[in-house]
């Protein structure tokens, strides 16, 4: 039996790295759009904003829903629609009267699978046996980031060897990742978070402690740190540095998907050995340093790095506090990783967003559209050392109202 969840914590790799296709694919190909399609950066962002609010979306209902179909199903459910949206990608936008509307109908469709995913990875590799859950979780996120790396190489070198113009074939080939994992899925255990007559803590519950709070403010601030810099660094690269879309996809957001998985693989090998807290706060000053280094190095090559740096920064941000909330609130259960995820996409979404409008508004200026987002990881600092002031409260977690 362990051999078989070993095998449900593999597929559960994969998936991240579906997740990771669904996310970051579609950003290489934003220039392309553009001028293919005459889409205006302010509809680019929209893409980006809907995206992950279709994802913050599907977090919020999944609470209701996802313990009643069960997370098997919800699995194989989410890997379908991630292979559906990225087929449709390929089709609609030819043959709507608005290839913008074909583009956005094709993303809601494998946001929806991304979202799915966003909520019920984690807690299944929680539940899998292992004999270090923190270790387990941040090396399950580094799969996300080695999927990120997978997509940027491999579509930069087809793209260089067949043409950007014919990104289409490369849609189809990665939608074949979910389908096949899908299909894993349908063969291996599934385990359930709560022991048979366990209960979860209820939505109620979980909004009385001041404890959860925190830690949805600290996801928040996680997924706009993390992706504030991802979603744009390719057209940063290339538009605001002003070098070669290769080159820009490969110094950009590749460097900082690498960067991110060695950070999380570092702490899914070493974690033993190390406080979280210490880590995650050594993390958030370094992002900080970062955010500086993108928005005001005087020299381009000095703002790729600090994109590079920036992905180091943020690795644990997102598992270090899925870690912390597991083990804080134990009895979280399904609500409980909704509600993250929820947050999470909801920093995700918030984060890209404000450096597209801020940018906008700036005569499409990124450097200063990224730096005002800094404001992220400076906030997750202080909910840090928040969380540790309420652990030290002698009683509970509860918040008077």
């Amino acid at each position: 039996m362990k051999n078989q969840y070993n095998k449900t914590i593999t597929a559960c790799f994969v998936a991240y790295i579906v997740q990771a296709i669904v996310n970051n694919f579609v950003p290489l190909l934003f220039l392309t759009f553009q001028r293919t399609y005459e889409i205006s950066l302010s509809q680019i962002t929209m893409l980006v904003t809907f995206n992950f609010g279709v994802q913050l979306l599907v977090d919020l209902l999944a609470v209701g829903f996802v313990d009643k179909i069960g997370y098997k199903k919800a699995m194989i459910g989410a890997h379908v629609l991630s292979a559906a949206g990225l087929l449709l990608l390929t089709i609609l936008p030819e043959i709507l009267p608005s290839a913008f509307a074909g583009i956005l109908i094709s993303v809601m469709v494998y946001a929806v699978g991304g979202g799915l995913l966003e909520v019920i990875v984690s807690p299944v590799v929680e539940a899998c046996p292992s004999d270090n859950k923190e270790k387990a979780m941040s090396m399950l996120h580094s799969f996300y980031c080695w999927g990120h790396v997978g997509v940027v190489l491999l579509s930069t070198v087809f793209f260089f060897v067949f043409g950007i113009g014919n990104w289409k074939i490369m849609a189809v080939l990665w939608a074949f990742v979910p389908l096949a994992n899908g299909f894993l899925f349908v063969k291996v255990p599934v385990p359930s978070l709560m022991e048979e007559g366990e209960r979860g803590l209820s939505l109620k519950e979980l909004f009385g402690m001041k404890m959860f709070w925190l830690l949805l403010i600290m996801m928040v601030c996680a997924g706009a740190s993390e992706q504030a810099v991802s979603q744009w660094a390719s057209t940063f690269a290339e538009k605001g540095l002003g070098i070669s879309k290769i080159a820009g996809d490969l110094a950009g957001p590749m460097a900082f998907a690498v960067f991110m998985g060695t950070s999380r693989a570092f702490y899914g090998k070493y974690g033993d050995r190390m406080k979280l807290d210490r880590f995650m706060i050594i993390s958030s000053l370094l992002c900080i340093a970062s955010y500086l280094g993108i928005s005001l190095a005087p020299i381009p090559i000095l703002s790729l790095i600090s994109c590079a740096i920036c992905g180091l920064s943020v690795g644990i941000m997102w598992p270090g506090t899925f870690s912390k909330a597991a083990k804080a609130l134990p009895r979280g259960g399904t609500a409980m990783f909704a509600l993250l995820a929820l947050g999470g996409d909801l920093g995700c979404s918030g984060g890209p967003t404000l450096v597209g409008t801020v940018s906008s508004l700036a005569g499409e200026n990124l450097k200063l559209g990224i730096f005002a987002a800094g404001i992220f990881p400076v906030l997750l600092l202080l909910g840090i050392g928040m969380c540790n002031n309420v652990k030290k409260e002698r009683k509970g977690l509860a918040w008077n109202f």
